[in-house]
């Protein structure tokens, strides 16, 4: 496996597909990660804390997305 260090430095859209996925456009920075011995191998993504509040909007807005096309009930709840 080959594992990188990816800097987010702008999110630039977001966008879901049929098949469930949430997409993101970004700006970054990603370049190679060398394995340290004994540690598990694995990417490492990281970006400022105004990134992560975008990231956190984005996911919130794609979820209710997804939410809205789920077929509603035609019951209602039974206690």
């Amino acid at each position: 496996m080959k594992t990188h260090t990816i800097e987010v430095n702008k999110f630039k859209a977001a966008s879901n597909t049929i098949n469930g996925l949430v997409v993101f456009k970004v700006d970054a920075l990603v370049s190679p990660k060398p394995p340290l011995e004994g540690i598990e191998p694995s990417s490492v993504i990281s970006m400022t804390e105004a990134n992560a509040r975008v990231l956190m909007n984005l996911l919130k807005t794609q979820l209710a997305e997804f939410d809205a096309k789920k077929p509603k009930s035609r019951h209602g709840r039974h206690g």
